[in-house]
């Protein structure tokens, strides 16, 4: 067999228009691994502002050693990308080897390859099959076409339809690649804010809404993993029916009368210790579970379930917690803001400067506490989020797990109340340090994910 020479490549896909073509060939080494990736160093290196979805080093292309009938081969390797590779639209576990034809996928719409073979009986580069041919194939690339040889080649300074009309040929990537549905939800928010201009109520709750979902659509996307719309929405209703139901007192009741949580009341004095302490049981082990229990029981629901939907909306994994938590937590600041702090300073400065400031105070406020519910309320509840969905992946110590998650977000709730009292420093630290706990716990719940090569990638996160 030492007379034959053999040939592996790769032909990238690119669409224009209507048509597909294929680009000049990738060759494959057959001594040494090819990388695909973002990265410049990568072998085969793509264009890092153009393909968002694919890994800095997303797959590797490996040569194996000789088959019995004398043939090499290669196979592909996944290089633990955040959205995975595909072979013949099938999610790659692992490595898997190679066969003419197949069709790689770096990540759902990503670049499209084509592997093929080819070997020869001398060193003279005639093929015993016809080479391959330019061949049409539906797949949505978005890299610019650039045609093979000279044929069809457009002028250096043409401008063509699609250069004049983008929504022509990026239409279909607007949904998923450029935030259609932020920018759409946005604008319905904005003509409903000005059709409330004078209604000052009905403005500070669609104003509270958008922000609330604005500051939890940055966890989502932090958290990279796609969850239904309406279990998170739902997760936030719940709470803020336990707010406004008879549960409430029931908490009030325990974790401040009967426990050692009673607040302090206005001008009175204690010791740090004692307000520290009374934070801990009358904030943080009251609010945290009560938010918490909107998540345990969609874990529940989500355990009666069938497949596929007891995946989608039930708690299986540190994600799922983390983003069923930072919901409840929008539905709590929601309700406790609107319904608690906005009007009671509204009362206040009204008695004293007039009603116009007045509102003014109370829109402030709102803007303040919503969009500090970042780094406190998502942070507490979006942390016990994720020991409630790690306590599914080790479920031999799944109450030592949540419990001890539960003293930690409750000890930085009381923590965050306490140094409200003391310094506006010290209370931006606690601040800061809330949402490196979960920014850290978003972090490893990525890496144990047992869907990590499904997870959509974001320009917010670090693959």
């Amino acid at each position: 067999m030492t007379d034959q020479v053999y040939r592996a490549f790769l032909r990238q896909l690119s669409t224009g228009g209507t048509a597909t073509l294929l680009l000049p060939p990738y060759d494959l080494s057959d001594n040494q691994e090819t990388v695909i990736g973002r990265e410049a160093s990568c072998h085969i290196s793509l264009e890092p502002n153009l393909y968002l979805s694919v890994s800095r080093r997303h797959a590797a292309i490996r040569p194996v050693s000789f088959l019995g009938n004398g043939l090499p081969h290669w196979e592909i390797c996944d290089l633990d990308s955040a959205n995975g590779t595909l072979v013949n639209g099938q999610y790659l576990r692992g490595c898997q080897p190679l066969q003419t034809g197949d069709r790689i996928e770096l990540g759902q719409n990503g670049p499209v390859f084509i592997f093929e073979y080819q070997f020869t009986p001398s060193p003279i580069p005639t093929p015993l099959y016809p080479p391959p041919q330019p061949t049409q194939f539906n797949v949505p690339v978005s890299k610019p076409v650039t045609s093979v040889g000279s044929v069809g080649k457009p002028k250096p300074d043409s401008v063509t339809f699609t250069q004049l009309f983008p929504l022509a040929s990026t239409g279909r990537d607007l949904k998923q690649k450029a935030f259609l549905i932020p920018g759409v939800v946005t604008v319905l928010f904005v003509v409903l804010m000005f059709a409330a201009v004078g209604q000052q109520d009905v403005f500070n709750v669609l104003l509270a809404a958008y922000l609330a979902g604005a500051a939890y659509f940055f966890i989502y996307r932090l958290c990279g993993k796609s969850k239904p719309w309406w279990v998170l929405l739902l997760c936030a209703a719940l709470t803020s029916l336990i707010l406004v139901g008879p549960l409430l007192p029931l908490f009030i009741t325990i974790f401040r009368d009967i426990l050692p949580g009673n607040l302090p009341n206005e001008g009175e004095e204690v010791s740090l210790m004692s307000l520290l302490i009374r934070m801990f049981f009358g904030a943080g082990l009251m609010e945290e579970l009560l938010k918490a229990l909107p998540v345990l029981g969609i874990y529940i629901i989500g355990r009666l379930l069938y497949s596929p939907w007891r995946e989608r909306i039930g708690v299986w994994e540190p994600l799922d917690g983390i983003l069923l938590g930072a919901a409840s937590a929008v539905g709590f600041t929601l309700i406790e803001t609107l319904g608690q702090y906005v009007p009671g300073i509204i009362d206040n400065v009204t008695l004293q400067a007039g009603e116009a400031a007045g509102q003014i105070s109370g829109l402030h406020l709102l803007i303040a506490r919503i969009l500090g519910s970042i780094v406190g309320h998502m942070s507490y509840s979006g942390y016990l989020g994720y020991f409630i969905g790690l306590s599914v992946l080790k479920p031999s110590q799944a109450w030592q797990i949540i419990g001890f998650g539960y003293i930690c977000a409750s000890f930085l709730h009381a923590l965050w109340n306490t140094t409200g009292f003391v310094s506006p420093v010290l209370l931006a630290v606690v601040g800061v340090l809330s949402y490196a706990f979960l920014a850290a716990a978003i972090l490893k719940a990525r890496a144990l994910s047992p869907t990590r090569s499904q997870n959509f990638a974001t320009r917010f996160f670090g693959e």
